[in-house]
C-alpha cells in the first residue's frame, strides 16, 4: 500500500504496535481495540480531511498515545480515543460510545453499576459541549486491559456543568467530594470542569475522577489546588513546572489540568492529585520539549531512553520543525508513590504547532 493510500487505521495501528514493543507488552488486545475504537474513521484515507473534527488532538485526529512510567520504572501503555460513527454528530457520537460500552461490557466483565448511576445525567438528547464521552484504555504489563469512559459536563451547557458533577458525585456516594474541588481549585472565574471521568471495574482502586482546567493559572493555583490530597508534597507540583516551563510562572495558553482521583473509602478527600502541563504551549519546539522531558525523567530517576524510544514508534520528523508531538507531560501524586504520563500525539493529520 503507497502512503498515499495509507489510512488512519494503518498509520495508528502501526504507531500502537512499536509502542507495544516500547512498553514491552502483548499486543493483541491494544491492537483490537485500537480498530474498535476508532469506529468508522478506521479506514478513512489520510489524504482526506478528519471525518470529525475531534478534540482528542490538536489536528482533529481522534486518539492519543501516552505511556504512564511509575517512579520503581513500573511502564503502562494507554490510549485515549473518541469512536465516531459513519455520519458522525453530537448525537450520533454519543450512541457511538454508548453502543461501545455495550459490546466491549460483555467480553470484558465491565463493572457498570457506577456507570448506569449517571449515564442518564451525561447523555442528553442534544449534548452540547465538544465531546460527550471519550474512552481510555490502560494496558498492564502482559497487555490486559482496564477501561475508563469520559464524560463531558458541559453536556447540558457549561452553565450546567456544576450542577451535573455535583449530582454526579451524590449519586457515588461522593457528597462532600464536589466541595473539596471548589475549594480547592474552582476558586477563580478562569478554572473549568473538564471531565468526569469513571473507571469501569470493581478493584478498591477503582477511581472516580474529576479534571479542571486552569486556565492563566499561576504555579500557586496548582499547588493550592494540590494541597486538596492528604499526605503528599504540593510543591512538587511547582518543581514540575518550573523543570518543563522554566520561567514561566503564569501558564496563559492552554491551560494547566488538575484531577483528583476518589476510590473506595474516600468522601470528601481525594486520594491521588494529578497536574498535566501542555507542553507544546510553553516550548518552541519538539526538540527542545524532549530535552525538558528528559530532565524531568532523570529527577525522577527514570531512565530518559524510554522517552526517545517513545517518539521513534510515533514519528521520524525533525523535532525542530515545531512542537506538538510531545503535547502534555502530567505529575501523579499519592501519599506512597508519584509517577509520570507523558501524552504523544499520532500527528495523523500533520499535527499543529504550538500557540505560543
Amino acid at each position: 500500500m503507497s502512503t498515499a493510500d495509507a489510512t488512519l487505521g494503518d498509520l495508528t495501528r502501526r504507531q500502537l504496535h512499536d509502542l507495544c514493543r516500547v512498553v514491552g507488552m502483548d499486543r493483541t488486545d491494544p491492537l483490537r481495540l485500537l480498530g474498535e475504537v476508532l469506529g468508522a474513521a478506521r479506514d478513512r484515507p489520510l489524504a482526506q480531511p478528519p471525518l470529525w473534527p475531534s478534540d482528542v488532538a490538536d489536528d482533529a485526529t481522534p486518539i492519543e498515545f501516552s505511556v504512564q512510567v511509575d517512579d520503581g520504572g513500573g511502564r503502562h501503555l494507554r490510549i485515549l480515543a473518541e469512536t465516531l460513527p459513519a455520519a458522525p454528530g453530537p448525537a450520533a457520537n454519543l450512541r457511538a460510545a454508548r453502543d461501545l460500552v455495550t459490546a466491549l461490557a460483555g467480553r470484558y466483565d465491565l463493572a457498570l453499576d457506577r456507570l448506569r448511576a449517571v449515564e442518564d445525567l451525561f447523555s442528553p438528547a442534544e449534548p452540547q459541549g465538544r465531546f460527550s464521552w471519550w474512552f481510555s484504555f490502560i494496558f498492564d504489563a502482559d497487555g490486559r486491559p482496564r477501561f475508563k469512559v469520559y464524560f463531558n459536563p458541559d453536556v447540558h451547557g457549561a452553565d450546567h456543568a456544576s450542577k451535573v458533577v455535583q449530582e454526579a458525585f451524590a449519586r457515588l456516594g461522593l457528597d462532600g467530594a464536589h466541595r473539596t474541588v471548589v475549594d480547592c481549585a474552582l476558586r477563580r472565574e478562569a478554572d473549568r470542569l473538564t471531565f468526569f471521568a469513571l473507571d469501569l471495574d470493581d478493584s478498591p482502586q477503582s477511581r472516580v475522577k474529576l479534571y479542571v482546567s486552569q486556565h492563566d493559572a499561576r504555579i500557586d493555583d496548582v499547588e493550592r489546588a494540590a494541597s486538596a490530597v492528604p499526605g503528599i508534597d504540593r510543591y512538587q507540583v511547582g518543581d514540575f513546572c518550573r523543570t518543563l516551563a522554566p520561567g514561566v510562572e503564569r501558564f496563559p495558553g492552554r491551560p494547566l489540568v488538575s484531577s483528583y482521583s476518589f476510590v473506595e473509602g474516600d468522601r470528601e478527600k481525594p486520594s491521588n492529585y494529578s497536574i498535566y502541563l501542555p507542553l507544546r504551549d510553553y516550548v518552541p519546539d519538539d526538540s527542545v520539549a524532549r530535552e525538558r522531558v528528559r530532565q524531568h525523567l532523570r529527577d525522577h530517576r527514570i531512565d530518559p531512553a524510554m522517552l526517545d524510544e517513545i517518539i521513534g514508534a510515533l514519528t521520524d520528523r525533525d523535532l525542530a520543525a515545531r512542537s506538538g508531538l510531545l503535547a502534555h507531560v502530567s505529575l501523579r501524586l499519592s501519599p506512597d508513590q508519584t509517577g509520570t504520563t507523558i501524552y504523544a500525539s499520532s500527528e495523523a493529520y500533520s499535527g499543529t504547532a504550538a500557540e505560543n
